[in-house]
């Protein structure tokens, strides 16, 4: 009897905007067009797509090194200054594992959940500082919020009414947001200056080996579950929060001359935090022109154990215990090395015009 073997569904979806899948039918994937690279907000979502974040930058960027733009908010920002620091594969590892071998319970303080982060990121950086701010081949931007307002406050009625008044402007337009917050991004003095042009007002700031650290605090802490971060060497004072409230998926307008790689957990570009509740609210065509976004499939999500990618809110899942968890994580993460090696045979057969579907 004949047996019949069954091809395994693709890991890995891909989507381009219209000048990246020209280029890429044109001329193929090159790392040579690469020349910036986001990273999102989603808390351990991050380090389900390890697999891909260690072929990306320990396996195909490195046959064109060049000077590139790492621009990130909340744990994308940690990813990148993980892999600065330590290298693509130590930097990951270091990162999933002192990330899943946290621990959290409902009844936590805002700073006790800050001070626990605020270790894991001193663990992870620690001695590295310098490293992310003068890396050779890579522009590390950390983006922020600098809170307006009454949003400014850690106490629990106005940080409320902040938020619902967040809710309430955004849904007559993104652009409302401004009202309670202001965008920020950290970025070395030196090599080329990550700008942005849009709705909200945006403050540069230098980032520096002795700010680097409460930098990147910033763009993690979330308003209510984290104290906002104050007393920023260098910066002006103020209240500094989540990167991902104004900048969630990254929808700026990206100055590249080649492609924009995007390595998410998601197939879609959310721009805000608050924009999750609005399925409409998509990303700019004309920011993304240039963006190959490469994520999970639904059928290589399904595999996993919780048919997803690691998530915040498995710290306190009812029926899930910390050992499980740990277990359960640690299998996404090593899944997530399919990710990795489909992309590296999709650019060695360069046939990824096949796969691509628009953004």
């Amino acid at each position: 009897m004949t047996q019949i073997l069954q091809k395994r569904a693709p890991a890995l979806n891909l989507r381009a905007g219209y000048l990246a899948r020209q280029l890429i039918e044109k001329e193929g994937l090159q790392a040579s067009f690469v020349d910036i690279i986001p990273g999102a907000a989603g808390g351990p979502k991050g380090i389900g797509i390890q697999g891909l974040d260690q072929a990306i930058f320990g396996d195909f960027l490195v046959q064109a090194p060049q000077r590139r733009t790492l621009i990130g908010s909340s744990i994308g920002s940690w990813r990148f200054a993980s892999i600065l620091a330590w290298g693509a594969k130590e930097g990951t590892e270091r990162l999933s594992e002192l990330y899943t071998n946290l621990y959290f319970h409902k009844k936590m303080s805002r700073h006790d959940v800050g001070n626990i982060c605020r270790a894991m990121l001193i663990d992870l950086i620690r001695g590295k500082e310098q490293q992310l701010v003068d890396h050779p081949d890579y522009h590390l931007a950390v983006i922020s919020i600098k809170a307006q307002h009454i949003f400014q406050s850690d106490h629990s009625l106005p940080l409320l009414a902040s938020v619902a008044g967040i809710i309430g402007s955004n849904a007559l337009g993104r652009k409302h947001n401004r009202l309670f917050m202001q965008r920020v991004i950290s970025q070395p003095e030196m090599g080329t200056q990550f700008k942005v042009e849009d709705d909200f007002v945006t403050h540069y700031q230098t980032l520096n080996s002795a700010n680097v650290t409460p930098w990147l605090m910033a763009s993690a802490s979330i308003p209510g579950v984290m104290g906002a971060i104050r007393d920023i060497p260098d910066a002006p004072k103020g209240s500094y929060r989540d990167g991902g409230l104004i900048d969630y998926h990254i929808d700026l307008p990206f100055e590249s001359q080649g492609i924009v790689l995007y390595p998410h957990f998601s197939d879609r570009i959310t721009p805000g935090w608050f924009d999750k509740m609005f399925k409409k609210r998509q990303a700019n065509p004309e920011n993304q022109a240039r963006t190959l976004l490469l994520s999970p499939s639904q059928a290589y999500l399904q595999s996993l154990p919780l048919g997803r990618l690691p998530d915040r809110k498995d710290f306190t899942l009812k029926g899930l215990d910390q050992k499980q968890r740990i277990q359960m994580w640690n299998q996404c993460v090593a899944e997530s090395q399919r990710l990795g090696d489909e992309f590296l045979e999709m650019v060695e057969k360069q046939n990824l015009p096949q796969f691509i579907q628009n953004l």
